[in-house]
């Protein structure tokens, strides 16, 4: 490159002596004029065409931008055939910035701003005693765990500095995860009628799910992006273009245009792994297996999936081995050892060693190294409250909750998983539960009218048995009886509401979100009489290794919009109600922004609890023991949402024993909930009133006065 500059300049320089020695014969001028004229005249060319050149590829180079920062999952990339059909232009795992510890300063004055109180007494009470501890805390003994944090940082660039922290303390929670930690997905049902047949639909939805594990695994799955202008940046013409930007770059430049790619490394535990139930759990991944596990009856099935050269075994196959299941006419076990899952994790951790030590070691290991659980239940659901308390906890015998998720499929077809959240939260398997879907439904391997293949299914399909003793009999006698009791104090109930949804909230610029959580808060207050702490989990995947940040839409914003339109909706005009409710969707996007990029206090503030509990054991800082902390973590309201158009319902139960938790899904014309609590909530009464205050939203966003 260099030679070839030189040769251009000594050529150009040749050219300009030789007119300019030329024109000096024919015209009465120095040679030395004429060589500096077209010296400059030359130069002046040039630098306009590396101006135009400059202006040209500038111009490309954001048209580029603008189309190549959609990444996100085609349709069918990751599930087309029996093997994955191209691979993605961009690795799944790419250069994502880390998250680092907040500000130590800038954590409390978020932490009082989001305080509710139902008593503003109470409010500038507790206030008062804050602030106090809060600034012997911050000069204190806080300041030095927030050095240590920092410290801690910045050894670990590999990772973010919450992520095992965060684990650990999931790990650590002794409660049931049944009915304190599970989740609950359920799918559409499959378009096609026909293929809601429970052994077609377990056979195909288990075959594309070996699918995308296949794909995931190889390197062909394109990473997922937030989008937060879709129509600007998801479209295919970014697939075709993503090749010119170099993988170091892409996160950085997605970002300039609200584009932001998500951590996926959440996905390498959808697979193969079980908690296991120890003194403090552990999250264990055996990548080499090949089988899956089916539960049906309470009986225990394994059989490999993937061949001997890691090939998925053909569908026929599977699907004969899946009706050889079902047709098993096993009695129920006296003692079904799943119930043990339901437990809390002291008392499993104890029995799961009896359990090894009884002889049954390699039945529990071929159990917890399964691919995933596939669960064949022997009933039908007869609607939608009943998948969804049949995907949180069913019947028990059924479901092995350690599982990182069981794939539900009811006698009637209906599906739905049960997922374990210490490895990863919901909007990590949405992905997989979109993918193995529209693969599912778009292209079945096989249908009712499907032949089986010719193979002895009671050769290659393995029933497991469990020796119990005493006291594992015991122990599930005792599990079974906890599980049912907790079963009956744990009510769900749905319900959609029609009269508008994201297209409505979006034309009146206020924020869907923000507008939803609203009237939970306003339910609350009226039937209730008091304003409580609420939890919105909200995921910070655009950091590597990010988990989740807490959400606190109880603000003070939020609490008097809610008084306003419960106790004073007459006073105000609707001028007033209307701007009261743009406040509260402009400080809630605030606050979704902040907790998405890292900001949030929550996961700040945990990370300098944990440090303290590490660094000077049952000894905990009186800021921490501060009653305006403890009831901010007094999650009376527990609420998380998720976007996709192939999920019927979420659904997860409340976190303390007086709560009410809420799942809910935005769609363009109406609005899904799923509510559930303990005995002493009304889930019905709740319901109805979250009803009438979003038509009272949605009337004063249409400029209606409120009626009674």
């Amino acid at each position: 490159m260099i030679s070839l500059s030189l040769l251009s300049l000594s050529l150009y320089i040749s050219v300009c002596l030789y007119l300019s020695i030329f024109l000096s014969f024919s015209v009465s001028l120095p040679p030395l004029f004429f060589f500096f004229f077209f010296f400059f005249f030359f130069l002046c060319v040039c630098l306009s065409l590396c101006l135009f050149l400059f202006l040209y590829i500038s111009l490309c180079l954001c048209l580029s931008l603008s189309l190549c920062v959609s990444l996100s999952l085609s349709p069918g990339v990751p599930c087309s055939g029996l093997l994955p059909l191209s691979s993605s232009l961009f690795p799944a795992e790419g250069h994502l910035p880390l998250s680092s510890p907040l500000h130590f300063l800038l954590c409390r004055s978020h932490f009082c701003w989001d305080l509710p109180c139902h008593d503003y007494n109470s409010l500038f009470s507790l206030l008062r005693k804050t602030e106090l501890l809060s600034h012997s805390f911050k000069y204190g003994i806080g300041k030095d765990l927030h050095e240590e944090l920092v410290a801690l940082d910045e050894l670990h660039q590999d990772t973010s500095y919450i992520s095992a922290m965060w684990i650990d303390a999931f790990l650590a929670l002794w409660d049931s995860i049944a009915s304190h930690g599970n989740a609950a997905l359920a799918f559409q049902a499959d378009p096609n009628p026909e293929q809601n047949d429970q052994l077609t639909r377990a056979t195909n939805l288990t075959i594309s799910s070996i699918r995308f594990l296949k794909t995931f695994r190889a390197g062909y799955l394109e990473p997922e992006v937030m989008h937060l202008y879709p129509e600007k940046t998801d479209n295919e013409q970014c697939k075709k273009l993503i090749q010119f930007i170099s993988p170091d770059l892409v996160c950085t430049t997605a970002s300039m245009v609200s584009a932001y790619h998500l951590d996926m490394s959440q996905f390498y535990r959808l697979f193969n792994t079980t908690r296991i139930p120890l003194n403090k759990d552990d999250l264990v991944t055996e990548e080499s297996r090949m089988h899956i596990l089916v539960l049906q009856n309470g009986n225990f099935y394994v059989f490999n999936v993937l061949d001997d050269n890691g090939n998925i075994v053909k569908a026929s196959e599977i699907h004969a081995h899946l009706k050889y299941i079902l047709s098993d006419e096993s009695p129920t076990p006296d003692f079904p050892v799943a119930y043990l899952t339901s437990e809390n994790r002291n008392t499993w951790a104890k029995l799961h060693n009896e359990l090894l030590n009884n002889g049954s070691e390699e039945a529990v290991r071929l159990v917890e190294t399964a691919i995933f659980s596939l669960c064949l239940d022997d009933f039908s659901v007869t609607d939608i409250d009943q998948l969804v308390q049949t995907l949180h906890h069913g019947e028990g015998m059924n479901h092995w909750f350690d599982k990182s998720f069981n794939l539900i499929i009811t006698k009637d077809g209906s599906a739905g998983i049960n997922l374990e959240t210490s490895w990863g939260d919901g909007a990590a398997v949405i992905c997989f539960m979109n993918e193995i879907f529209k693969d599912s439904t778009q292209e079945p391997m096989v249908t009712p009218y499907s032949h089986l293949a010719s193979v002895d299914s009671s050769y290659v399909v393995r029933k497991l048995n469990f020796y119990l003793n005493d006291t594992l009999r015991e122990g599930i006698s005792e599990a079974k009886e906890n599980f049912e009791a907790k079963k009956k104090s744990l009510t769900f109930q749905c319900f959609r509401f029609e009269k508008g949804g994201k297209a409505f909230l979006k034309r009146q610029k206020v924020s869907p979100d923000a507008m939803i959580q609203l009237p939970l808060q306003m339910t609350f207050l009226s039937l209730y009489r008091q304003t409580v702490p609420k939890y919105e989990a909200c995921s910070t995947r655009t950091f590597k290794h990010g988990c989740r940040e807490i959400i606190r839409p109880a603000s003070v914003y939020a609490k008097r919009c809610s008084e306003a339109f419960i106790r004073e909706a007459f006073q105000y005009k609707v001028r007033d109600l209307r701007n009261m409710l743009s406040e509260c969707s402009g400080y809630h996007v605030r606050l979704i922004r902040e907790a998405t990029m890292g900001q949030g206090f929550d996961r700040h503030l945990f990370a300098l609890r944990f440090l303290a509990a590490a660094k000077r054991g049952p000894v905990i800082p009186d800021f921490f023991q501060d009653p305006a902390y403890i009831y901010l973590n007094e999650n009376v309201l527990w609420t998380n949402t998720l976007s996709s158009p192939l999920v019927a319902n979420i659904a997860f139960a409340p976190m303390v024993p007086d709560g009410i938790a809420v799942g809910y899904l935005v769609h363009q014309d109406y609005l899904k909930f799923t509510v559930s609590s303990h005995c002493g909530r009304n889930v019905g009464e709740f319901n109805q009133g979250v009803t009438k205050c979003l038509e009272n939203i949605f009337g004063i966003l249409e400029g209606r006065p409120i009626h009674s």
